[in-house]
This record gives C-alpha cells, structure tokens and sequence, in this order.
C-alpha cells in the first residue's frame, strides 16, 4: 500500500492549482497560506466554505492581528487521486502551513499521510474511526467519529428490547469503521449484531435490490443503515419500493445521513417516513440563530441554483475549527520561508523534495488540545480528536426530522436535555407504516435457525419430562412440567425464537440411573444450544454453562412411612400434669367460693356436711360441660361463676384444639435422616450429584438407590428390616410428586436442604439465558407457574407440606398463668368482701365484751352463720307460724351446739 501511495504521489507531483486571495483582509499583516480541500461540486462542501470564509472573515472583522490567513481552495471533485494532487500541489507550490479537508474518508487517508510527511496539520472532517490522530500525530479530527454514536444507537436498541439488529453500510472505508463498536455497545446491552450487508457506493439498483431480497428473508426486522446520502437515497427509495418501509420494520439511520437530512430530496424523505436516527446536537442559541441568517444570505448569494438548503452542524464545526486555526496561526506566527529545504539535492523523490514545515510542529501543539465556545457548543479537541457530548434521536414524519429525545453518556436516554425525567423514556414516534405501536423487532420465518435443546430420555417420573420419538427417531414430543414452563416461557418472550428438541440417552452404562451431568457436557461441546431437563443449579455444573433463574423450588428432603398413633391414654397428652393438677386444684377452690358464698342465704347449698361436701365438688365441675342446675342468689356468687365460666370456656378451646392437632398431625419417628443413621436403618436415594452430595454430609452408610416411585413406595413398604428402607432421599419436586399419588401412605420428615431449584441450561455467554430468566419472573409474578404447577402435580386434596412438619406438643401452665390469676383474684376479692359483709351485719357478736373470744367464733360460725338465713327467711310467714319455727329452730341449734362442743372442729378451733 506505501508503495502504491508513492507512485500515486509521484505522479500527481507536478500538477498545479491557482487559487484567489480572499479580498477585504488587512494587507499589512503576514500572510499564512491555509489550504482547503473539498467537493465544491456537492451540497455540503458549497456549506463548508461559506462557512470557512465565515469564520476567517469574524475574526479578522473581531480582533487585532499580525497574521492574517489567505486560503487556498482547492475541488477535490468526490475522488481520492484528485484530492491527493490537490494536497501536493499546496505543499510543493504554495507551502500551506495547514490543510483543512478532505471531507470524506477515503480521501482523507492519503492526505493525512502525506501531511504526517511534511510535517504540516491537516484538519479534516472525516469521521472513520479507522483514520486515528493516535496513529497520525498531524491529523486533527474536526468531526464527531463514528464510533461516537454506537452507543447511543445500542442505547436506542435496548430501550425497546430488541435483541438483535442487522447493521447495513456501505462497503468503503467511512462504513466498516462503526461495525466493531457498535457490535461492541450492543453485547453490553445483551443485544448482538445478527447479520451484516455491504453495500457497494458504485452499486447498481439490481444490486440494492437483490440486498434488500436477502434481508426481507430474515427474521430479524431491526436495520441499522449507515451509509452516505448519496448511496442511502437510492438504497431507501429500493426499500420502499420492497415493501420493507411497512409496519413491522424498525430502521435507525446513523449521525451523517441523519445530519445531512436536509440535502435529501423530498422523494427519499417520503419513503424514509418512520425512520429514527441519531445526530449530534447544537444549541439553538440567539448567536446561532443570527448567524444562520448570515450564512443563508451568503450561502444563496454564492450558490443562487442551490434549493432547500439548510446549515447542519458539520458547517459549524467547520466554523468552529477554521476558528481554531486562525486562532493557533496567530500565536505561532509566520515564518519565511515556511518549508525547510533539504539540502542534498540527490537521489530524492518528489515528496523528500517538498521539505518539512518549520511552523508544523509548534502549530499542531495549539490545535491538537484546543477548547472554545463556539456556535457548536462546546467545542473541545482532546488529543486531536473532537470530543462528543450530546446526541439527538429523531424521527423521520412529514418533511423532515422531528426529535424525540436525546442521549448522553451521563444520563442515557431521556426525553429531556437535561436528563430530568424519571421514566427514561422518548417522544410520540410513529414507525413505518404510519403505526404508534412499537416493532417486536422480529417475524416468524422459515429460514430462521432452530435452536438445538437437549432433552434427557429417561427421567424418573414422565410429570416433570418425557420424550417419545417415532420409530424412525425423526419425531420428538417432549411433555411434562419441565417442558410446559419452558415453551411458555419462549412464547412470552418479545421475540420470535425457533426451537426444536434433540433426545439424548442419558442412561448410565448398567441402564439403572440417569447421567445429567453428561447431558450438561454436551452443552458445554456446543452440540446443543440449550438444555431442559429436571436438574438442579449446582455451583460445579454453572462453571460450564449458564443457568437461568429456578422456576421451581428445589432442595432435597426425606419421605418416611406415616405411622398410626394409637393411644389409651393420649386424651391425657394434650395438657401436662401441672395443668391438670393447677385445673383440679381451681376446680375445687371455685366449687368452695361458691359454696361459702351461698350456704347462708340459697338452700340448696345447705343441708348435712356430707351433701355440702359434695356440693363443692359437684358445682365447679358441672359448669364444665355448662350442666349446673343450682341457682345462685348472690351477686358476687354470680361473678365468681361468670368469670369461671370464661376460664372454662378457653381451657375447654385449648384441650380440643391440641387433642384435634395431636390426632391430626402425624407424630413420625425418626424426626430427620440424622436419626435414621444412627440408627442404622437403610435409606433409599435416586442417582444423582445433589443428592448423594446431600447424603455424604450426613455420613450415611446404609444406602439402596431406586429409579422410580413404584420402587420407592415397595421399598417404604417393606421397611429397613425387611430388605426395604425406612425413608427416601430425594429433591423436592420429585416428592412432591411421588406424595401427590402416596400422601395417605407416605409424608415428609425433617428439615429440607434447599441448595437451588431447576433451571434451565444455556452455552456460556449465551444472549438468551438473561431474558428466559426475566420471562421466568414474569411468568411467576402474573400466577402463571403456579398453574403449570397445579396441572402436572395434582396437589388437591392431598398435603404435600414441602418436609414441614408440624410438631405438637402438650400445654403446660405457662400459657395460662394470666388466665388462673384472673380467676383466683376474682374469688378471693368475691370472698372477702363477702366476709366483710358478714363482720359487719354480725359486729354486735364481735364487739360483745361478755363472752369469750371461742364462745364469739362458735357463735358465728354456728348461730349467726345461720341464724340470718332464719331470720329472713320467717318474715314473711304467719306469726303462729313463725313461732313454731322458732321454737324448732332454737331447739335445733341447742342440738346442733352440743354437736359442735363435741366435734373435732370445735377443739381444734
């Protein structure tokens, strides 16, 4: 390629172009001859020299000087030999001090090294990330790069969930170079660059059209163009004519075509409508505003057949940079003569005889780190390369561009400048075939490629896998729970994925286990895609592939046989014995308040000391089952009784509640699979890393491995003495399963070990892996896995308790301490003022200075205890009558005093 270069440059040496000093400059001062390479003949180079005439007329017109800029235009005519020449003959005849221009990359290429060459700064706008002013160190980009949008195009992408985009430019230098950066920005959005088309610029309308052929035949509808007008208006106006500009289809056009929308004529701006693009954003500022109207009365006054032409901001960085140099020559200064010479005259070539700049290497300091204000904004050269900030997102509708929104490294998208709205989101946008709906970005077609998922051929219950195939082994049908999550987590997704099942025998060599791991491994070769199958997420198998959330719970536990509780005495289990003694000792001491507070006044709480005994005994513990018949009369006997009626009612609601949990609930024995190793039973377990890692932690010994349910429910049944086992080891959806069709037999015991749950299997890095696991989420959230669930394991009317078990225990004192205060303050408050209503009404016994203290104690207990109840029970009597009983009554007590003086009673008291 140098020596190609050279030849060119060899040849283009000797050619020449005049040039006309620009008028109204100050004569005085040192000239600085500055070159200008650009295509006169198009839209956007007529746009860049007003544009520079502008800028070194402003600044002339604005500041004092001792320099004073003459340019030098030259028409590069759109091709790279005549731009090239147009260099040479600058630096050979007029010994520029700089070049600015070539527009376009291509061009520019050869340019730049020839200006790396002699030593003098070239300015130009070509955006190429391929041209680097790293590599070139008198090259100053005077544009936005290319590469400076990936970005914000892999940022429109992802705000709309598009998964993959087909990324369509022109095949020349300008259009390779955004490839490698977006396909970068867009993997970090989990978005990927499915396809590409190259387009040639020289490219025929059959050629274009045959593109457009192969890209309607993809699935995906997302299109990324990034191409030059010139080639994009014939490219567009093809499409349209396709059928491709319809509903369904999403186009984003990058920041050149976008920016020079304006040059575009109003044919392929009908057949653009909907198209969104992203362009670099300027302040419509009061200085802007003044000088457009500057630039279009000159712009129209040098160009008079130009129509419908309007500034873009690649004229005002044209501006801005002119600027700069203007700016940079001024400090620098001239210097004669401006090309230093070499002086061995032999054996050169053409280029060696230009010399090197004597004003180049202190020139190119200034402009290789420049920062202004200027009518772009800011604008800021870093290392020779003018630094991005802001970009538009815009929408093609009507005659032109409408912006929605905007994009910044620190903000992303947003429909504001400033990046203040919450929701991150952009304006009304009206895609292709003038719809509001947003593009899934993809359609169904058959030329898609299938994914390959792996699915195991044998599994242990056909709930959660079975495959079957034909007797050809063409055919797959795949069901189960397993397989009804997965496909309904596919037809949620916002794209179109194709699929089809491979089986895999994943049978170890005795034909007894199932191998998952090995199934695992053939992923990780990349003989399938994806993987579904009822396996656990395990840290070990992540290292080669990449699991999805788990859309089950999983973990494994222990299944043992219920056991029958039959007890004689198990009506006694639900209360402990301090209950029951604390519930005897209340009973009897209610029994007694009530009595003492009713034997004066109520009859029936009279009679001989054996009948009153019982009485005690038999009133509390009637108002058990609430079978009392005695009436009270007392008021405190009535409150006593209300709050003992309370206290009965919750002992009564506490015992049935714990005899139903104790006769409900099965007590099982041993609790866990500790238990069972110590003592020695077997346990039976299915093939499998989690589960034999679960039971080497428990250091089990005694172990039988089993294949299916029936074999676990024979084995159950046997139990451990009689060549079966005392409990199953296994992870929790395959009992949940097993207790849906054995729950009357059979439940779980213990504690669960929950590592993770099953989820389905990808290749490394692999796209889809984060959206199944979102989709999975969703799937959960709207109750849509739970009725998968209840479809395949059949949970009605059985208790699959996921291993909890619910231990019941007997009620012990602790939880009535409160109860049991309440009753016994109520009764002792009851019966004390009780008696002191007794003292009071009996205070002249009490006060009476002649008996003695026994004689006072006898007759209270004896004649006043009683006597009340006499006394108003006779008022209401006949006089004869009352008499009679009085006497009665007086001769009953002298015979019931005897009785006292010679009772136990009286002489202990």
């Amino acid at each position: 390629m140098q020596i190609l270069k050279l030849c060119l440059l060899h040849l283009l040496l000797f050619q020449s172009f005049h040039f006309t000093p620009l008028n109204g400059l100050n004569a005085t001062a040192a000239k600085a001859d500055v070159g200008v390479i650009l295509d006169l003949q198009t839209t956007v180079g007529k746009i860049f020299k007003t544009c520079i005439s502008m800028a070194i007329e402003d600044f002339y017109a604005e500041n004092s000087y001792n320099t004073m800029i003459v340019p030098h235009f030259k028409d590069s005519n759109s091709d790279a030999v005549a731009a090239t020449s147009a260099a040479i003959d600058l630096l050979k005849n007029t010994q520029v001090m700089a070049i600015f221009g070539p527009q376009r990359s291509t061009q520019a290429a050869f340019v730049i090294d020839i200006c790396d060459r002699v030593k003098v700064p070239i300015i130009s706008p070509a955006t190429s990330p391929a041209l680097s002013p790293q590599e070139s160190p008198y090259f100053i980009r005077s544009a936005w790069s290319s590469a400076s949008q990936a970005k914000a195009v892999a940022a429109i992408v992802k705000n709309f969930g598009w998964r993959e985009i087909v990324l369509v430019y022109e095949d020349s230098n300008y259009g390779s170079g955004l490839l490698p950066f977006l396909t970068k920005d867009l993997l970090k959005s989990n978005s990927l660059v499915s396809n590409i088309s190259l387009i040639s610029p020289s490219a025929g309308n059959d050629r274009i059209v045959e593109q457009l052929n192969e890209l309607k035949k993809m699935q995906t509808r997302v299109f990324v163009v990034h191409m030059l007008p010139s080639l994009a208006s014939r490219f567009f106006n093809k499409a349209n004519e396709a059928g491709m500009m319809e509903e369904g289809y999403v186009w984003i056009i990058s920041d050149v075509l976008t920016d020079l929308l304006d040059s575009v004529d109003s044919e392929t701006i009908e057949a653009m409508q909907g198209v969104l693009g992203v362009r670099a954003s300027f302040p419509r500022s009061n200085e802007v505003r003044n000088f457009t109207m500057r630039w279009k009365k000159r712009f129209y006054k040098e160009n008079p057949e130009m129509e419908r032409t309007e500034l873009n901001v690649f004229g005002l960085w044209a501006y801005d940079s002119m600027a700069a140099l203007v700016e940079a020559v001024e400090r620098v200064g001239g210097t004669s003569p401006n090309f230093k010479k070499v002086t061995n005259r032999g054996n050169l070539t053409d280029l060696e005889a230009i010399g090197t700049s004597n004003t180049g290497s202190s020139l190119v300091r200034f402009i290789r780190n420049f920062t202004s204000k200027g009518l772009s904004g800011n604008f800021k050269i870093s290392n020779g390369e003018l630094q991005p900030s802001t970009f538009e997102i815009i929408n093609v509708i009507g005659r032109g561009a409408n912006r929605v929104g905007f994009w910044t490294e620190k903000h992303g998208i947003s429909k504001n400048l400033n990046g203040n709205d919450s929701n991150k989101s952009l304006g009304a946008i009206v895609w292709p075939g003038q719809t509001s709906d947003i593009p899934k970005g993809w359609e169904a077609s058959s030329n898609a490629k299938k994914l390959r998922i792996g699915v195991p051929v044998r599994s242990r219950t056909s709930e959660l896998i079975k495959v079957e195939t034909d007797k050809k082994g063409n055919l797959v049908n795949a069901s189960g729970f397993c397989i009804d999550v997965f496909e309904e987590v596919m037809r949620s997704l916002q794209y179109s994925v194709q699929f089809e099942y491979f089986p895999f025998n994943n049978s170890n060599v005795h034909g007894t286990g199932y191998q998952y791991d090995d199934l695992i491994e053939q992923l990780f070769l990349k003989n399938y895609d994806a993987v579904v199958a009822d396996f656990t997420i395990s840290g070990n198998r992540s290292i080669y592939v990449d699991f999805t959330i788990p859309y089950i719970e999983s973990g494994v536990s222990t299944v043992a046989p219920i056991e029958d509780y039959k007890n004689a005495w198990v009506f006694m289990e639900p209360l402990t014995m301090g209950l029951w003694l604390t519930i005897g000792a209340f009973f009897i001491f209610t029994g007694f308040v009530i009595w003492a507070l009713e034997h004066r006044e109520n009859e029936e709480f009279r009679g001989p000391p054996h009948q009153q005994v019982g009485m005690v005994f038999w009133f509390s513990f009637s108002t058990l089952v609430f079978a009392h018949r005695e009436k009270v009369k007392s008021n405190l006997s009535r409150f006593v009784v209300i709050v003992w009626l309370f206290v009965v009612l919750v002992l009564t609601s506490s015992y049935t509640a714990s005899l139903t949990s104790m006769l409900t609930v099965q007590q099982l024995e041993p609790a866990d699979i500790h238990d069972l190793t110590e003592k020695g039973e077997y346990v039976g377990y299915k093939a499998g890393h989690l589960v034999e890692g679960f039971l080497d932690s428990k250091n089990c010994s005694k172990l039988r491995m089993y294949t299916t349910f029936e074999e676990y429910d024979e084995a159950l049944s046997k139990g451990s003495g009689n060549g079966g086992v005392a409990a199953v080891v296994d992870n929790l959806p395959s009992l949940r399963i097993f207790l849906s069709e054995y729950c009357h037999k059979y439940t779980m015991i213990g504690p669960t070990y929950r590592p993770s749950g099953f989820g389905f299997a990808f290749q490394k890095g692999s796209l889809l892996a984060p959206d199944v696991s979102r989709a999975i989420l969703q799937l959960k959230e709207s109750g849509k896995m739970d009725e998968i669930s209840r479809n395949w394991f059949r949970e009605e009317g059985c208790d699959t308790r996921n291993g909890t078990v619910i231990n019941s225990k007997s009620l012990d004192i602790d939880y009535f301490k409160g109860l049991f205060l309440i009753c016994g303050l109520s009764s002792f408050a009851a019966l004390a003022a009780s008696l002191l209503i007794f003292f009071y009404q009996n205070r002249n016994v009490i006060t009476s200075r002649a008996s003695s203290f026994k004689r006072k104690l006898c007759e209270l207990i004896n004649g006043a205890f009683d006597r009340e109840r006499d006394v108003k029970s006779s008022s209401s009597k006949e006089p004869s009558i009352i008499l009679e009983e009085i006497v009665g009554a007086e001769r009953e007590r002298e015979r019931e005093r005897e009785r006292v003086l010679q009772s136990p009673f009286y002489v202990i008291k």
